[in-house]
């Protein structure tokens, strides 16, 4: 500093030694101007003495006060700068334009030992580059960001900012990034009001990460370890603040004389995951740590009682048994884990299933002994044995009794999902399988009925054999709405979606189902307002609501009033409702509720699936609740059960609110049908089923038209190629070697205009949504002859007109 400003003094006496003579010339000069235009010599000698003395008078006011020199190129007093930063929260460095550190906080050194120089400030090659590249950034615009390294254990941003009176340093600052974890609620423990009431009762707490630093701590450690209750020592060395003497106790190093010896308890917060029977080392994962006093007495008696209460207040589930496995203490999250509803268990063995026993009692005396170490072992509840838990054991020293700690998660949420996740596996797979068998049986079905058919047209109503073959068409469609049920459930049947009006639906089965209901049972229809439309078919939500109304019915053999309601759900409504199954949308509900006996926790989880009943034999098929899932899973809703025993049962559709235009509902097929089902032209029909080929076959010769047949789909090509006109290809979708929509393909290489028609026991909307070919119609099986006749028909009548 004396260095500048002796040289700033240094280049100011020229200009003091030549402002002078200067003056003096400019004086001379003046006076000869004023002699000569003047004439007057005493005139010129008074105005040249003025103006020597103005020049004195300026001179000896610049001499008497001199102007402040400003250093601008002294150097900063960087350790101003170094206590701010040691200070703050986050490790700060800065470098000048040559790439040299010339200043770094504490903190910065601990995060990357050896103080090395930004941007090399790790061995990763990658991230080096990277944060070179922001540290151009930074030189060109000002200030640059480098988001998520990763040191260590740390997370960390990195700002770059160009600083300095002339812009000539780098200030690089590392934030930790707080990520959320399980952890947190640790943390927001320590840190809040039971933190402080932890302090109040001397007990000091500490979390700590893997790496050994402080992630958080209460007051009471922050006061004795740092001084000030407010310090801030998060990322610090959990180590640096404590200290052993010679005997082996343990105290903090800022007490150096007279401080009391302390007990520290370790209880740890998470762990990787380990083999069964593979023990791990306490200080693997973060952990929380307690420090209390060890009293004058040198008893661990009170500092039990202190571990007591600490561990009445945590979250999760703890407890504490001695050498001997007997139970000292649990709390009342792990008694809530454990299902301990009385009085305390004499052992942690009687909590779990007498096959467990013998193995948590010989881990608990190999936890009490030797070195501290930790584990987990499975274990079955005695009062869930179906659902295998997780017991974690760790061994504790210098708290009397007190041997070994156990920690029990609640996983009663976890099982639940595993069970829903399992059950809805299984509803998948019977769903698969009972798609395959409806799918098959509606072959056989297609067959008999198109056989029935046939025979039908050769005898007339006054026939002895009319009425057989009646009977046995009869109980074919019955089978065959079985299998529409089956395919109900597997969501594979053929809807009509229409956009409709749920209060419209229930009043047009009211009647019936005050039919179905009987006198006992009282019908109470409710409708709320501003109902959406929704996008289902009706005849499908007419059944919906005929199954739940009968098993209502079933359910109050005393009688009793089944309510019907139905109301508007807004998207709003549905977020307070914190469902994690139904999407946030608009919908329209359809409650059905009774007042009759309920059903059990137990089963109310297997309602919906397939032939799972409760009735007595030969009164229920145990497809009823299957098929109304089914249905509307289709539909794209969702339903609830809710129940309580003795006080009935509720089921709850949610349909989405339809938001597209409004549709024409399609006319009944009775009605659009044609009389006239005769034909003419040439149809290609491919099946691989030899029983629906030929009644199929059958069906359309006495309709008028030529038949051709093929077995699959490469015979149906030989047949297509063979050079005959084919007016109408009718083909099954599922067949070997090559199935119906590749066939088709292929086709229209060289049939561009061909009209074709997929027979199929799959739902129409499946099919479309797997087969991407256009302009072709769908017959679902079973399927009657005339049916088939008029399918044809209206097939060949949209292929386009020659010209």
């Amino acid at each position: 500093m004396g260095l500048k400003r002796g040289e700033d003094a240094w280049l100011n006496q020229p200009r003091s030694r030549l402002a002078m003579p200067l003056l003096i010339v400019a004086a001379l000069a003046s006076a000869l101007l004023v002699l000569y235009a003047a004439g007057s010599l005493p005139l010129a000698a008074g105005f040249a003495a003025a103006v020597l003395t103005a020049a004195a008078l300026m001179v000896w006011y610049q001499r008497l006060y001199p102007p402040d020199v400003v250093n601008r190129d002294a150097t900063p007093d960087w350790t101003v700068a170094r206590a701010a930063a040691d200070a703050s929260t986050m490790a700060i460095a800065v470098t000048d334009r040559a790439g040299k550190l010339v200043c770094a906080s504490d903190l910065f050194g601990e995060w990357f030992p050896g103080y090395p120089t930004p941007p090399a400030i790790t061995a990763d090659e990658a991230l080096s580059a990277s944060l070179a590249s922001v540290a151009r950034a930074a030189w060109r615009d000002g200030e640059a960001r480098h988001e998520g390294m990763v040191q260590g254990a740390l997370r960390l941003d990195v700002d770059v900012t160009r600083t300095g009176r002339t812009e000539e340093y780098l200030l690089w600052r590392f934030t930790p990034v707080r990520l959320p974890s399980a952890l947190d609620d640790v943390h927001r423990f320590l840190t809040g009001e039971a933190g402080r009431q932890l302090g109040e009762a001397g007990i000091m707490a500490v979390m700590i990460g893997g790496e050994g630093r402080i992630r958080a701590a209460n007051g009471a450690f922050l006061l004795r370890a740092a001084g000030r209750i407010d310090a801030n020592i998060t990322g610090r060395d959990f180590a640096a603040h404590m200290r052993v003497d010679d005997k082996g106790r343990l105290f903090l190093a800022r007490e150096e004389q007279g401080g009391l010896p302390l007990h520290l308890l370790q209880v740890p917060l998470k762990r990787a995951a380990q083999p069964h029977g593979v023990q791990t080392s306490a200080q693997d994962g973060p952990m929380l740590l307690l420090l209390i006093d060890e009293p004058s007495g040198g008893g661990g008696t009170s500092a039990l009682s202190y571990i007591e209460t600490l561990l009445s207040l945590l979250p999760f589930g703890l407890a504490m048994a001695d050498r001997d496995g007997r139970m000292l203490f649990a709390n009342h999250a792990f008694a809530r884990a454990a299902g301990i509803k009385g009085d305390k268990p004499s052992y942690p063995g009687d909590l779990v299933v007498r096959e467990d026993q013998a193995a948590v009692a010989d881990a608990v005396r190999r936890f009490a002994v030797g070195p501290q170490m930790s584990g987990d072992i499975a274990v079955r509840m005695r009062d869930n044995p179906d659902d295998p838990v997780a017991l974690s054991l760790a061994g504790v020293r210098g708290l009397g009794e007190a041997a070994v700690l156990l920690s029990l998660k609640d996983n009663s949420e976890e099982s639940m999902l595993k069970r829903q996740v399992a059950q809805a596996t299984k509803m998948q797979a019977i769903g698969q399988l009972a798609g395959g068998v409806a799918h098959d049986f509606n072959n056989i079905l297609t067959a008999i009925i198109g056989h029935c058919d046939l025979m039908m047209m050769r005898h007339t109503p006054g026939d002895s054999d009319y009425d057989d073959i009646q009977q046995v068409k009869s109980n074919s469609n019955r089978a065959a709405a079985l299998t529409r049920q089956l395919l109900a459930f597997s969501r594979q049947q053929t809807l009509r979606p229409q956009i409709l009006q749920l209060p419209d639906i229930v009043a047009d089965v009211s009647t019936l189902l005050k039919r179905l209901l009987g006198e006992n049972v009282k019908l109470d229809v409710t409708h709320g307002r501003n109902l959406g439309a929704v996008r289902a078919d009706p005849g499908q939500m007419e059944q919906v609501i005929v199954n739940l109304a009968v098993n209502a019915r079933d359910a109050m053999p005393e009688g009793g009033t089944l309510h019907i309601q139905t109301y508007a759900v807004p998207a709003a409504k549905v977020r307070d409702m914190r469902q994690q199954i139904l999407p946030v949308a608009d919908y329209s509900a359809l409650r059905v509720s009774d007042t009759g006996l309920g059903i059990p926790p137990d089963i109310l989880a297997k309602i919906f699936e397939p032939f799972f009943t409760t009735k007595e034999l030969g009164k229920g098929t145990g497809l009823g609740l299957s098929t109304v899932y089914g249905i509307v899973k289709q539909s794209g809703g969702y339903i609830f059960a809710e129940s309580e025993l003795g006080r009935g049962a509720s089921f709850v559709i949610y349909l989405p609110v339809h938001s597209g235009e409004a549709e024409q509902p399609a006319a009944p097929a009775a009605l659009s049908a044609r009389a006239d089902t005769w034909g003419t032209g040439t149809i290609l029909l491919v099946e691989d089923e030899d029983m629906v080929r030929a009644v199929a076959e059958r069906a359309l010769t006495r309709q008028g038209y030529k038949v051709l047949t093929a077995n699959d789909g490469e015979q149906g090509l030989e047949v297509l190629a063979g050079g005959e006109e084919i007016d109408l290809l009718i083909s099954d979708v599922v067949m070997p070697n090559m199935d119906g929509p590749a066939m088709v393909a292929r086709a229209r290489d060289t049939h561009p205009d061909l009209p074709v028609l997929f027979m199929s026991g799959y739902a129409e909307e499946q099919l479309r949504k797997s087969i991407d070919i256009a302009n072709v119609a769908f017959l679902p099986k079973p399927f009657s002859v005339s049916q088939l006749a008029q399918a044809a028909r209206e097939a060949m009548a949209q292929r386009p007109a020659a010209e």
